[in-house]
């Protein structure tokens, strides 16, 4: 009898620097595709890196320009045009009409396997399925807790969302129970890898029995850090904080400056070392995005919400609240009393951090690609009378 050798398949993942969750979470599930031995070739792509300067711009600035200047209005957009298909039909024609070199890069590999971190490109892959132009298994990975309309896609073989709720929301909407798996999202394993906390606090010159507070403002320095750490020098309690100021240098000098003097404060640029600096630390103060706040359940990382940006942040710190994760502070001048009020219950904070294991998923990455790996079915096709 002989054996038939099952073919390696090719894999393309694509997100969108629309945010760098979105970029993290892809390159997650680079690592996890790549140590498969069922897989022939793996493929990481940014999609609006196959779009013209003006297009690309509009996906990955005007999102962060508005999150910053005018953040209502994103929150009052995102749940206007959270109806499913409210904005399909002109938004799709819109990505169509830009993604050309997109498309051709596509087709030229012909991916047995397709896994989208971003619902544009997820979108643009169904359309070819549906026009019988490209022939792969498309899956979308949403990289938030919640579920936005935006993420819906009217071809596909399997959704990975975050939480059992999110699950529950697809089913609601009509989405086939079995091809809705609750992954978790997907990050480096080494955030829940085992750390020595110890040894990563005297490599930052830390004291290693001070509670030790972590302020983030993202990889590109934006958010109030430098009002946080102004809020942060009040402490009654004696802390040691870190702080990252990202790719902002103008935000680290006015920290530094800040804290000129203060041992108690080590002031970093961007840091490629999140996960030690995570693991050495007992709160994370920051805004609650889907791979950060994924990253932070992983090192069972408790969580101080600040200035979540209206619309999906918002909803993810609904989750971390509901499950006695985070605390949040909705006006910055209260921040020390509730870091204090927090710090004076050590019982509480422990708590929190056992709470971490409520929402985390520790092999997400691994999950996703054990899934497809094995998974076979036809296309889920959402037809116009099913949408209505």
């Amino acid at each position: 009898m002989v054996s038939v050798v099952p073919m390696k398949k090719r894999v393309l993942i694509m997100s969108a620097s629309a945010g760098s969750g979105h970029v993290r979470a892809a390159q997650a599930l680079e690592k996890a595709f790549s140590e498969h031995p069922g897989v022939a070739r793996v493929v990481n792509e940014d999609a609006l890196k196959y779009t013209n300067k003006l297009f690309s711009d509009f996906y990955s600035k005007f999102y962060a320009t508005l999150a910053e200047s005018a953040p209502n209005f994103l929150g009052w957009w995102y749940k206007q045009s959270d109806e499913p298909w409210k904005t399909d039909s002109m938004r799709h024609a819109l990505d169509r009409l830009n993604t050309g070199p997109l498309v051709k890069f596509i087709n030229d590999f012909q991916p047995d396997i397709t896994v989208c971190t971003h619902f544009m490109p997820a979108g643009i892959i169904s359309h070819l399925i549906t026009e019988k132009k490209l022939d792969t298994h498309l899956s979308i990975v949403v990289t938030d807790f919640d579920f936005h309309a935006m993420w819906l896609s009217r071809v596909f073989h399997r959704y990975f969302v975050a939480l059992d709720e999110t699950r529950a929301h697809l089913e609601l909407l009509g989405i086939p129970t079995d091809r809705i798996t609750v992954s978790g999202i997907p990050i480096d394993p080494t955030f829940s890898a085992a750390q020595n906390r110890n040894a990563i606090r005297a490599s930052l010159g830390l004291q290693p029995d001070l509670p030790t507070l972590l302020v983030s403002a993202g990889a590109l320095g934006k958010g109030p850090a430098a009002d946080i750490v102004q809020g942060l020098l009040s402490l009654r309690h004696e802390v040691q904080t870190i702080v990252i100021c990202g790719k902002n240098e103008e935000l680290t000098e006015k920290i530094r400056k800040l804290t000129a003097g203060n041992l108690r404060f080590t002031v970093l640029g961007y840091s490629d070392r999140m996960p030690e600096l995570m693991a050495a630390a007992d709160l994370f103060l920051g805004k609650p995005g889907g791979l950060t706040t994924s990253e932070a359940l992983a090192a069972r990382l408790p969580m101080v919400v600040v200035s979540p940006i209206p619309g999906q942040e918002e909803r993810n710190s609904d989750h971390l609240l509901e499950e006695g994760i985070a605390i949040k502070a909705n006006d910055l001048i209260t921040l020390p009393f509730k870091i204090d009020r927090l710090l004076d219950h050590s019982e509480r904070l422990q708590s929190m951090r056992e709470n971490t294991s409520r929402l985390f998923h520790p092999d997400a990455a691994k999950t996703i690609v054990e899934t497809l790996m094995h998974d076979e079915p036809e296309p889920v096709v959402i037809e116009p009378a099913a949408e209505k």
